[in-house]
């Protein structure tokens, strides 16, 4: 676009200088106005592939991964000027590295809010400062060459009251004023986004290009909150208006829909970010309570480049024990184009595992779940593992 609007320009200059009214100006020929076209794009060629050069984003072949949680900015952010939150972020991040890890996913959007510079959603509830908070963590992130992920919750948004405080001026609070009940659907007092609606996935897309699009971030990154309830009322008006019969369906290819504009997003901006999904583990689950298609989107290209199954189950867990179920993920990626990565439970260490049935003690019996659960995962056709604490 810049070399054509310069090249514009030349010829305006050119053309000014063939005035026949005025016979003081120089005439130039057709040969003469395309050898200066030619000099003159050459020399904006090489300007342009220089402004718009891409970011390289930093890629670990054996991804070792981590989330930073909302729930860790309180100690992070409240209160803190910018050296502090930089010297907190910085301990953190290297305490990460000392552990092993080379990849995390850092909270950007928890619940309709941001925790970077947006126009589109307001400052989450622990960010205090006036500074730019994602700058700094991708900043500490690159130094120690940990590769740094924007994490999102596309769907889940503020409570009921949280709302109402919101300004005018953000699209969320229009939604809630004008559209409660189709865009915006409460459930148990918090409120969600409903993905049927096309205007829904564009705000939640418009969201991922302008983290991509103004930060050096390396991907994008969403979780398992999908649908938060399985009720026919969350959406009922949009699926009568749909004419579909299938339900379930229906939802599925709304989620689908949604998934590919986050990709599509991320890739429009640069080709090498990767975006990446985190769903449960139970495959099967994925279908019945939260209308996820984790089959399409490990088989086909276009949806993900990272897919990162919850296997939070240990060895014993009845119904779904851990190696069994990774052999299942591992089965269901049949796509060149998305790898394979095992989520685990390191917050399960020493705690009792409640629905695991007859493996509630293991974590507390048997201190080496985790350790062994990672060499499982390398020894597989996974890239690496992800572990949640």
């Amino acid at each position: 676009m810049k070399k054509c609007i310069y090249i514009l320009i030349a010829i305006s200059f050119l053309l000014v200088g063939c005035d026949k009214e005025n016979p003081d100006t120089q005439s130039y020929s057709e040969s003469d106005i395309s050898m200066y076209i030619q000099e003159k794009e050459h020399l904006f060629l090489d300007y342009s592939s220089e402004t718009d050069k891409k970011y390289t984003p930093i890629k670990h072949e054996n991804i070792k991964a981590t989330w930073l949680t909302v729930m860790e900015y309180e100690n992070l952010m409240i209160n803190k000027t910018k050296n502090e939150f930089e010297n907190a972020v910085r301990t953190f991040f290297t305490d990460i590295k000392n552990q092993g890890f080379n990849t995390i996913f850092v909270h950007l959007r928890a619940y309709g809010d941001s925790y970077y510079n947006s126009q589109l959603f307001p400052k989450g509830a622990f960010y205090t400062g006036d500074y730019d908070v994602l700058e700094i963590m991708i900043n500490e992130a690159h130094s120690l060459g940990i590769s740094i992920h924007g994490w999102i919750n596309p769907l889940r948004c503020q409570t009921e009251e949280e709302m109402k405080t919101l300004s005018d001026n953000f699209t969320l609070k229009k939604w809630y004023t004008n559209n409660f009940g189709t865009f915006i659907v409460p459930v148990n007092g918090r409120c969600y986004l409903n993905p049927a609606y096309e205007e829904v996935r564009q705000l939640i897309s418009d969201g991922v290009s302008e983290i991509v699009g103004h930060y050096n971030i390396d991907g994008i990154h969403i979780d398992d909150y999908f649908y938060p309830t399985t009720n026919s009322d969350f959406d009922i008006k949009a699926f009568e208006e749909s004419k579909s019969t299938d339900l379930a369906g229906w939802r599925l290819e709304n989620c689908n829909k949604l998934v590919k504009s986050i990709y599509d997003s991320v890739k429009a901006e640069n080709p090498q970010l990767t975006f990446s999904i985190s769903p449960q583990g139970n495959i099967n689950a994925n279908y019945s309570s939260q209308f996820a298609d984790v089959r399409l989107w490990a088989g086909t290209e276009g949806y993900c480049d990272y897919i990162i199954p919850q296997i939070y189950y240990g060895f014993q867990n009845e119904s779904c024990p851990f190696e069994e179920t990774l052999l299942q993920w591992e089965k269901l990626v049949t796509c060149e184009s998305v790898s394979l990565i095992v989520g685990l439970a390191g917050y399960k260490e020493g705690k009792e595992d409640k629905w695991a049935g007859s493996g509630i003690n293991e974590w507390i019996e048997n201190k080496d779940v985790l350790s062994r659960q990672k060499a499982i995962a390398e020894a597989s056709s996974a890239i690496g593992y992800a572990v949640y604490y």
